[in-house]
This record gives structure tokens, C-alpha cells and sequence, in this order.
């Protein structure tokens, strides 16, 4: 008999809207004592069955829901989830141009806690829940019987999401390195040495917008990690990129696509703090500035401090937009709304003294669906300011 976690009287209502977290103040009881990663049914006060997940005994969210209702949740599940995110995939992208993707996107796809990201016939997983790393190898199996033509290498990269888990490890082949596509666009990826599972692929289309704007242009990219942004706007044509990252690690790996793809006259690379290189008074203004920054808040108590950094980045990189230029800026902090992020970056402005319209606002990419009843599920905000003296 499977455990149960009750909920208090009225707390139902939001699982019944189908979002899937159950939080700790929602929970009157459970039905027998649990382990952490154990998976549970959650019922009303009423006994009625809401739904199944895998229970945490971590933070604030106590059960993250696979089922809803009379859904089941049974040994095929893994199998089921992972062929509908596929097929989604194939009708959102030309595999043939681009096979680096998001193949599986937590909540976005069914599966809260779990990330799966697909580079050229090389699958890298990532859990963010104990249940889910848990089920490692039935996830492995399922990639491997459903995807065989497509599964060279299967990676578990959970280290930094769970500490307590140990090292990462290979589920199936040894691979550490491939060239991927984006837009037919070659990057080189290391999904054992770089950060998170080896590339940022959501911001796919907004490389892709960069790009039309980058044609003859002199392009800053701050933060640039392995350099996507400096890739597609040397692609598109630009007279010259600038490419700056603290780390010194992702400007090799930069410099390595830059490379591959045959831009290194076109290109120059700092390994810099990023704030301290916008404040140098050498530095020349650009026709185009990215601030792609990670995220300065992964937590509620921390979100005020985030809000005045991403001010004070932005004032110093539109301070560095020439005029009739423009700005693409980024927030991937949860916990930064899309409607704080816009005050924050309207503050800039104003300090910065500059004349600026919105020409688009920026979300992740369609591989990186947001549930419709999990709003915090859209991370990643962006705009692109045209900028004016």
C-alpha cells in the first residue's frame, strides 16, 4: 500500500488547477513515516485521490506530482512521457539543422525535477529532486529502448543540483565531447567539463534575432560562457565581436567554437569580471551590447540584492550602447518576475540617461515549454532596447 500524504481542509484547490507542487503548509499529515524520494499519493481531507509524486523532505516543496486525478502512474510512464516530449520536439525543430535540444523541461513536460538535454545522439540528464534520481536507470533504460538510433551516450549530471548524490557518471557509453548544430551553426559541447548540462539552449531564438541585427555591427558579449551569442552574430556578419566571461574555462571553450567556425579574425576574447571591464573608461561604445548574466537570485530573501546588481549592469552596459544601438538584456532568476525585471531595467534607463524603446521581449525557447498552470515555469526574461543618446 502506497503512502499518503493529507491535506488540510481547502488546499486542495490548487492541485485541482493541475499545478504540481505540494507545499509544506498545505499538509496535515502523512500516513506512515517517509524517505526521502519515496513516491506518495496525495489526498484531500476527504481521502479523495489527487494525485501521485515523489515525495521531499528538503525545502518547502514536499511532493512534486506526476499524476493528477485518476491518472496512474505506472512502469510505463517513463516511456510515455519521454516519446510525447520527443515527437513535440520534431515538430518544433529541423533535427537535421539543429540537433541540440531540451528533450525533457521538468514541469514543462510532466516530469517536475527532471532535465534532459539531447546533443547529437547524446543525452545528459539532470535531476533536481531525489525522486527523480532515484529512477536514473529506468530513465536511461526508457531513452535506450525508445531511442536507440538516437542514444550514443547518457550522462547523469545531477552533482550540482543534488550535492549529496556524489560524482557524475555514465548511465550508457563514455562520450565527453560532440560537435552539435544549432541553425546549422557548430558548437563544440562538453557535457562533463562545462557548466549546467553543457550548453544554454534556451536562448536559441534570441541567438537567431541577434543575428539580424549583427550584420556589419561591432557586438559586446558579456557573460558569453562558450560564446553562443558571439558565434551567430560573426555568422550573420559582423565586423568584430568582443567576448567577455570570468571564467577562464568557458573562454577556452569559447575560443574553441570561434575556431570551429572559422571567425578568429573577426573575434577577440577577455577573461574578466564583467562588471569591472564595463566600468573601464578605455573602452570603446558598441552597436550592439548582450548582458546574459547567470542568475543573481535563486532564492526570495535574496531578490532584492539581485534587483539593484542587474540594475547597476545594466546602467554600465547601456552606457556602452553607441547611439541608435541596441541592448539585448536577460534575467534567468526565478524569482525576478517579468514585471520587476522591466521596473529594473526602466531604473537603468533613467540613471543611464539614455533614450530607449522596447523592440522585443524575450523568452526561453519553445523547448522549454511552461506548463500553463505553472506560470513559474517562464525563468527567462529578456528584452531588446533600441537606445538613444
Amino acid at each position: 500500500m502506497r503512502a499518503k500524504v493529507i491535506l488540510k481542509s481547502g488546499k486542495e484547490k490548487s492541485i485541482q488547477r493541475r499545478h504540481p507542487w505540494v507545499f509544506s503548509g498545505a499538509v496535515y499529515g502523512v500516513t506512515q513515516e517517509l524517505t526521502d524520494g519515496d513516491l506518495v499519493d496525495v489526498v484531500d481531507a476527504q481521502n479523495h485521490h489527487l494525485g501521485t509524486g515523489y515525495f521531499s523532505d528538503k525545502g518547502s516543496i514536499v511532493v512534486r506530482l506526476l499524476t493528477f486525478g485518476d491518472e496512474i502512474f505506472s512502469e510505463n510512464f517513463w516511456d510515455e512521457k519521454l516519446q510525447s516530449a520527443w515527437n513535440l520536439r520534431l515538430k518544433l525543430l529541423n533535427i537535421e539543422e539543429t540537433n541540440a535540444f531540451r528533450v525533457i523541461h521538468g514541469e514543462g513536460d510532466g516530469i517536475p525535477g527532471l532535465i534532459i538535454d539531447y546533443y547529437n545522439k547524446n543525452w545528459v540528464i539532470q535531476a533536481h529532486s531525489t525522486g527523480i534520481f532515484l529512477q536514473m536507470e529506468k530513465i536511461a533504460k526508457a531513452i535506450q529502448a525508445n531511442f536507440s538510433e538516437y542514444c550514443e551516450t547518457i550522462y547523469c549530471k545531477s552533482s550540482g543540483t543534488l550535492p549529496n548524490t556524489g560524482t557524475d557518471y555514465f548511465l550508457f557509453g563514455n562520450k565527453t565531447e560532440t560537435i552539435a548544430k544549432e541553425n546549422n551553426i557548430l558548437f563544440s559541447v562538453n557535457w562533463v567539463e562545462g557548466q549546467k548540462t553543457g550548453f544554454f539552449l534556451d536562448q536559441r531564438n534570441n541567438r537567431k534575432l541577434l543575428g539580424e541585427f549583427s550584420k556589419d555591427k561591432k557586438v559586446l558579449n558579456t557573460f558569453c560562457y562558450t560564446g553562443g551569442f558571439s558565434i551567430y552574430a560573426m555568422s550573420a556578419g559582423a565586423e568584430l565581436v568582443t567576448s567577455v566571461d570570468i571564467s577562464q574555462k568557458a573562454v577556452d571553450l569559447m575560443d574553441e567554437n570561434v575556431l570551429l567556425n572559422n571567425f578568429a579574425d573577426r573575434h577577440t576574447s577577455h577573461c574578466a569580471n564583467v562588471m569591472h571591464f564595463l566600468t573601464d573608461k578605455t573602452l570603446p561604445e558598441y552597436d550592439v551590447v548582450i548582458v546574459d548574466p547567470p542568475a543573481f537570485a535563486k532564492s526570495h530573501h535574496k531578490r532584492h540584492n539581485a534587483v539593484q546588481a542587474y540594475k547597476r549592469l545594466n546602467v554600465l552596459a547601456l552606457q556602452k550602447v553607441s547611439n541608435g544601438g541596441l541592448l539585448f538584456t536577460f534575467s534567468c532568476s526565478q524569482v525576478v518576475n517579468t514585471q520587476l525585471f522591466y521596473d529594473t531595467i526602466v531604473a537603468a534607463g533613467i540613471e543611464a540617461g539614455k533614450k530607449i524603446r522596447v523592440l522585443h521581449s524575450l523568452s526561453q525557447g519553445a523547448d522549454h515549454p511552461i506548463n500553463l498552470f505553472h506560470p513559474e515555469g517562464h525563468y527567462l526574461k529578456g528584452l531588446v532596447l533600441y537606445v538613444e543618446d
